[in-house]
């Protein structure tokens, strides 16, 4: 397993590299824009075989679960490698709320729940999608405290309508229900790329994996690994906008001469390259914290979401901008981007409530 030095290692390995290449390719000859674009009309933007291909062939949905559950035993560096790959696609696919954030929860429950440790392995094989019936807007420090009762129904829980098991926290604890049992009703979302749904799931229903005080850590730790990885997909899109806007601009051409070569361009686009470059280390640094366990692991989730779901609005914006007429058109995929990245900017906790939490952690007052 990468990552369990004490010392920061922000670097890509070979093995992760490799990982992006295999997910590149995937989504390259499976999931390009246009596909999404084509499936978003449909009103289902999940590409039939998808999930199947990037979860069960490669591997990618057990990469957090140990060998003995039937994972790939891997860690966060790699998770992350996924999700900067769909970031960059903005990829239609339940990775951060199953293998991620669902995962995460059950892993805190496996040496104690035989049912959450059979659960495991569903998930690890990419055979079962499982979602944790929370609103997409918890933070890890207010959930599930502040997550409304399913029984009344949730606020919006992304790939909901993906889910084969919903993880639903009620006052008793942790429950697995069926989604045959729930009743999942679909909600309009900004991101056509991630479908959100509210879920009603009444007392009775499913099976109890943990009690109260356990369900209470199991989703901290699931929403903060969620937290810390969706950096990397904001560092994905952050990065395909501006490689896209610098394609753009060199191609196109006023006053026979490229567009990228104004001195004014240059300098918005060299700025989102820094923006870019600082994003990747924050990201990284999150991703290597939550695989080795780090002591400072709640700070740097928290100092890569203040700053990733910035810099992913900002370069999505300016990829748009960029693109001047056509960057405004349904038929250009820019605006998946930019929808993505403001929904994301509000997931898992927004960027100001990651900054009270720094705040907080070390000791200054919080802005006004």
């Amino acid at each position: 397993m990468t990552g369990q030095t004490d010392q920061l290692d922000l670097l890509y390995s070979d093995t992760e590299e490799d990982l992006r290449a295999a997910v590149r390719a995937l989504l390259a000859d499976r999931a390009g824009h246009r596909t999404v674009l084509a499936r978003i009309e449909t009103g289902s933007p999940y590409v039939p075989g998808l999930w199947k291909s990037l979860a069960g062939d490669i591997g990618a949905a057990g990469l957090l679960v140990p060998e003995e559950y039937g994972g790939q035993g891997a860690s966060h560096r790699e998770a992350a490698v996924v999700l900067e790959e769909l970031g960059r696609a903005v990829t239609p696919a339940p990775y951060l709320t199953s293998a991620v954030v669902a995962t995460e929860t059950l892993l805190a429950l496996a040496g104690e729940s035989d049912p959450a440790a059979e659960l495991l392995g569903g998930l690890a094989g990419g055979g079962t999608v499982a979602v944790l019936a929370v609103p997409l807007t918890a933070a890890p420090d207010t959930a599930p405290d502040a997550a409304p009762d399913p029984g009344r129904g949730t606020g919006a829980v992304a790939d909901a309508v993906a889910a084969d098991v919903l993880l639903v926290p009620r006052a008793d604890g942790l429950h697995a229900v069926p989604a045959a049992e729930a009743t999942v009703v679909p909600q309009t979302p900004l991101d056509l790329t991630r479908p959100l749904a509210r879920v009603l799931a009444g007392p009775g229903t499913g099976s109890r994996l943990a009690g109260p005080d356990e369900t209470r850590a199991a989703v901290r730790r699931g929403l903060l690994a969620g937290a810390g990885l969706l950096a990397s997909e904001q560092l994905g899109l952050a990065a395909w906008c501006l490689e896209e806007s610098v394609r753009h601009t060199r191609e196109r051409h006023q006053f026979n001469r490229p567009v990228g070569s104004f001195q004014a361009l240059k300098h918005r686009m060299a700025q989102l390259w820094l923006d870019v470059v600082g994003a990747r280390a924050a990201a990284r640094a999150a991703a290597d914290a939550l695989a080795a366990g780090a002591p400072d692991t709640r700070l740097t989730v928290a100092v890569a979401q203040a700053y990733c779901a910035k810099v992913a609005v900002r370069a999505a914006e300016e990829c748009v901008q960029l693109h001047g007429g056509i960057g405004m058109t349904w038929e250009h995929p820019a605006h998946l981007a930019l929808k993505r990245a403001k929904s994301d900017q509000l997931a898992l906790g927004s960027a100001g409530r990651h900054q009270d939490v720094i705040a907080g952690l070390v000791g200054l007052p919080a802005p006004a």
